[in-house]
């Protein structure tokens, strides 16, 4: 479901900041997440009341009539109209909170997720009066459903906060990019550090946009933080995903929530290197397969966690910092041998800067495999090495995003093919093109088609385990995929340097000139410097 630019997101933006006050950001966000949450299931209710009413068989006020069609079911004192009524007394906040207590306890689904923290000092009850009065545009009908306005509403605002803590929110490009490399088609999708939930929706998105249905795959979570893995669960519900992320809050490490999960698909952004992440408690535990991770730092911890909930046929996709494609502390690196050695390892992408919103440590992504045969071929002895950092576009000073139609695709389809395809080196590639019309001429054609993987020098390689054992187990992409070739211009190099030298000089006599210009000019007018 694609979503729309509504035109109205600074505005609102704008307006709810003016709630901060003495509000911590880490709660305040919840204050305004809540608030949407509570018009879109009073839009989706009051749409739902006037079909009832116009059946006119007296079931407006039935919970039922609500329910089998997905929709929660709103009391009277918590309905937006209500709460527009009453936005600029001095008791809104109060209102406000019972409205969510009202809701939780008619709809058991609801229960222990919503804010409730509107009455509170800190919060400026006339700002939360306007701010309820800008809200005069639908997000919950049928046609703000179908243009996914609230979605749109939901991903801007935790974008916009994630660019003052970020730790819950990843960036759309990113989890897009996850998704289309693991392709969650059907089966249990898992996250063991959800945040919001971000990765679960575009699961939902993708197997929707191929025809597939919402119950094709099914939701299993869990998150360490309670206000965050409440808003996971209000993101959740408002997209109608039903998701298992636990009873309540926890940490994954020690204990974890779904001890007998095997899961077809893994995405995941964990919090980069950990440093108290209770190895102490956990030593011997079962996970560490591969090894002992490290007291200090929980990325290993996080990647053998990861393989334990690996199905047969299960595949993963997570960020990762950069360092640990390459870290030799003793430890690490032997558990990084040990993974790559058990061929789970089946492809790593280098990522390029300012994707996150306030994360400045390079990333990577890493995908894992148990079953190094499927998509087409048996890749076992093979590792995929892709590096993107030279791609993406500049959206503003500070953030970075990927195009979905001409890199996220790229990136994706190089990995689909790679996994159906016999490599084929550059060098047999240009050789290729250079072979007579024969009998063979054809098939020959077919290998060179569009599906079929290549190694892209400064780009993408495929490289054998003897190749990766040769560089010590390190996985930089960049060791592997080489320097993008320069075309040749055939200019002979002392003879370009002396022209770009001419060229140079010629520039600084220009900008001298203009320099002594400009300040002539604004001499005449008074301003000499």
């Amino acid at each position: 479901m694609a979503t729309v630019n509504l035109g109205f997101e600074n505005n609102l933006w704008e307006m709810a900041d003016k709630l901060r006050g003495n509000i911590e950001a880490s709660e305040y966000k919840h204050v305004v997440l809540g608030l949407i949450f509570l018009k879109y299931i009073s839009d989706a209710f009051e749409e739902r009341y006037n079909e009832l009413l116009e059946e006119g068989e007296g079931f407006e006020e039935d919970i039922d009539a609500y329910t089998e069609e997905n929709v929660f079911f709103v009391p009277k004192e918590a309905r937006w109209e209500y709460i527009k009524a009453n936005a600029k007394q001095p008791t809104i906040g109060q209102i406000i909170d019972e409205a969510m207590i009202a809701i939780e306890k008619e709809n058991a689904t609801l229960k222990g997720v919503l804010p409730k923290n509107y009455a509170r000092p800190e919060i400026d009850k006339t700002k939360l009066g306007e701010l309820i009065d800008l809200f005069s545009f639908k997000v919950g009908d049928k046609e703000a459903r179908a243009k996914d306005v609230l979605g749109r509403v939901y991903e801007y605002f935790l974008g916009k906060f994630g660019s003052s803590e970020g730790e819950f929110y990843t960036p759309p490009s990113i989890v897009k990019l996850l998704v289309e490399m693991i392709e969650p088609y059907r089966g249990r999708v898992y996250d063991p550090c959800c945040g919001s939930g971000g990765m679960f929706v575009q699961s939902q998105r993708f197997v929707e946009e191929h025809s597939g249905r919402k119950d094709d795959i099914h939701i299993f979570g869990q998150e360490y933080t309670a206000t965050t893995w409440r808003l996971c669960k209000m993101n959740l519900a408002i997209r109608g995903i039903d998701g298992n992320l636990g009873e309540r809050d926890a940490d994954t490490f020690s204990n974890d929530l779904h001890k007998m999960l095997k899961a077809d698909y893994i995405l995941a952004n964990p919090p980069f290197n950990i440093k108290d992440w209770g190895a102490n408690r956990l030593a011997g535990d079962v996970r560490w397969k591969y090894g002992m991770p490290p007291v200090g730092n929980a990325n290993y911890a996080w990647i053998q966690h990861i393989i334990s909930k690996l199905s047969p046929n299960g595949v993963a996709g997570f960020v990762m910092a950069n360092g640990s494609m390459s870290t030799n502390t003793s430890s690490e690196a032997e558990i990084r041998k040990n993974i790559i050695e058990d061929k789970l390892v089946d492809c790593i992408i280098t990522l390029p800067s300012n994707l996150f919103y306030n994360v400045t440590i390079p990333a990577c992504l890493w995908f894992l495999t148990r079953n190094k045969k499927s998509g087409g071929r048996d890749r076992s002895n093979e590792i995929l090495f892709i590096d993107a950092r030279k791609m993406g576009t500049m959206i503003d000073r500070k953030h970075r995003e990927l195009d979905y139609e001409t890199e996220i695709k790229y990136i994706a389809d190089t990995y689909r093919n790679w996994k159906k395809t016999i490599p084929l080196p550059a060098e047999i590639d240009n050789e290729l093109d250079m072979v007579a019309e024969t009998q063979a001429a054809y098939e020959i054609e077919k290998l060179k088609e569009k599906e079929r993987y290549r190694d892209i020098k400064g780009f993408c390689k495929s490289a054998t385990l003897d190749e990766v054992r040769s560089h010590e187990y390190i996985l930089t992409p960049g060791r592997y995929v080489g320097i993008e070739e320069q075309p040749d211009d055939g200019e002979p190099f002392e003879e370009k340097m002396t022209r770009l030298t001419d060229e140079l000089a010629e520039m600084f006599a220009k900008r001298k000139s203009l320099e002594e210009e400009i300040r002539k000019r604004l001499g005449v007018i008074g301003y000499e410097f």
